[in-house]
Parts: C-alpha cells; sequence; structure tokens
C-alpha cells in the first residue's frame, strides 16, 4: 500500500512532469530529423548542476539515469552522497560537462559512477584523463567526448574546429584508458532561432569528418548539442545528447 502510494506521489512531482514533457519533445524532434542523420535514440542528460539532493533523486525516481555536473567538487560531493546512493544504489551515470584543469583530473578519475567527460579539448588534457583513469585502477575505459568550439568565442573552452581530428587521432593512439564516442559543443546564445543553427551545422560536418578519417560508422558517432532552449533544434540537426537542466529543474536560484 505504501510502496504504491509512494510511485503515485512520485509520478506526480513537479520534476518527474517536467521531465517527462522534454521526453516527448525529444521524441517528437526525433521524428522530425531528416533522412541520412544519426536515427539513434537521442539520450537526455539532466543537468543537475546547484540542484539539491532532493531534486536529483525526485528525477532518478521517475526514470531519469544520466545526469550532467559541470564543476569537479559539486560532482564528487553529489556522487558520494549517502543519501543519494542508498535511493540509486548507485545506478547514476554522471556526465561531467564543465571545463576541466589538468589538476582536477586525478579528483575527477576517482568519484564513482563517472559515466563519461564530455569535455575534453586537448591532447595534454586527454594524456592526463588517461594517465589519472589508469592510476585510479578503473577496469573499464572511461567514454569521452571531445570539445569542438564551434562559435570561436574566446570565452568557451572547446578545441578549434580544424584540431579536431588531430586530438580524436590522438586519444584512438595514444589513450588506450579513454574510449572516443563522439563530439560536444556549447554553441553561441542567441542562435537557437536560426532555421539552421551554425553551430550544430557546424559540430555535424566536423562529425562527418571524424567519420570518415576514422571509419566509424555515422550511428555510432555520437554528437552532444542542444540545451534547454534549443534541444530539439538540435536533435532535428543531428544531436544525439542534449543536456537539459532548466527545463527539468527550474531556473538556477
Amino acid at each position: 500500500m505504501f510502496v504504491a502510494a509512494r510511485r503515485v506521489m512520485v509520478a506526480l512531482t513537479e520534476v518527474g512532469r517536467a521531465r517527462e514533457t522534454i521526453l516527448q519533445r525529444i521524441e517528437a524532434a526525433k521524428l522530425r530529423r531528416p533522412d541520412g542523420l544519426p536515427s539513434r535514440e537521442p539520450r537526455l542528460v539532466a543537468v543537475s548542476k546547484t540542484k539539491p539532493i532532493n531534486l536529483i533523486i525526485d528525477a532518478f525516481e521517475s526514470g531519469q539515469i544520466h545526469f550532467g555536473e559541470n564543476y569537479v567538487q559539486e560532482l564528487e560531493r553529489k556522487a558520494n552522497d549517502e543519501e543519494l546512493l542508498k535511493v540509486t544504489n548507485g545506478q547514476i551515470k554522471w556526465h561531467f560537462i564543465g571545463h576541466l584543469q589538468s589538476n582536477k583530473c586525478k579528483k575527477l578519475a576517482a568519484i564513482p559512477n563517472l559515466h563519461m567527460v564530455e569535455t575534453v579539448d586537448s591532447k595534454k588534457l586527454a594524456d592526463c584523463l588517461n594517465k589519472a583513469w589508469e592510476s585510479a585502477g578503473k577496469q573499464d575505459q572511461l567514454n569521452i567526448m571531445v570539445q569542438v568550439n564551434t562559435s570561436q568565442e574566446e570565452n568557451k573552452s572547446g578545441c578549434p574546429p580544424s584540431d579536431c581530428v588531430t586530438i580524436v587521432d590522438h586519444i584512438l593512439a595514444q589513450c588506450k584508458k579513454l574510449n572516443f564516442v563522439g563530439l560536444m559543443t556549447i554553441g553561441q546564445l542567441g542562435r537557437s532561432n536560426a532555421d539552421s543553427n551554425p553551430d550544430f551545422k557546424l559540430l555535424s560536418e566536423c562529425g562527418k569528418t571524424v567519420c570518415d578519417r576514422f571509419n566509424i560508422p555515422i550511428n555510432v558517432l555520437e554528437l552532444s548539442m542542444g540545451m534547454s532552449q534549443d534541444f530539439e533544434h538540435a536533435i532535428e540537426m543531428g544531436s544525439t545528447s542534449v543536456r537539459v537542466g532548466s527545463a527539468i529543474f527550474g531556473s538556477r536560484q
């Protein structure tokens, strides 16, 4: 009786309802995707930075598994939170989606249930992360994406589009503890209303170049692009992973 009541209560949480709405919009956007683009099911990464544990639990209990965090210290605290570990039984898959400094690689590699680092933007950082993952004694490879600064803004992290292939080549050849899965971009604010977002278009072109250069099937390479304000358009342009925060959890306080 209590379990049934709790399931109803969980299903009616504000976060759970918001997540279901996002999933419906993701599915509709996927159906509008033109032929020739990746056909894989888009992944929803719930961006939980600055959000309290109780809201993460609400999202998890509504079915959310993938969560994104921007800061190593905050991710470390949440991933080791006793209440969250008890409720989730360690099933959360954490994505690191913020700028990563080389001196934070060791701390990041020690975080439990780290599923992916989406912001590798140099050979140096790849080497550092590879070494840290190996030193941590992790058996499985760490999933990583190469972040591309498609808008070429000075205040944004990411490699220049022209360096993308070189960095991927280095990772595949030299970083045996890293599993390269795709490319990521943040893009410039204000471009979400464009009929064809130039950042999404450029990342898709980089993806095609990488696929051709390394013989990777187009449906295997992941493209992480799109956030709360533009994730539907990103999916229509080939995104396979969207990072949605405020549309699920509400605006940051």
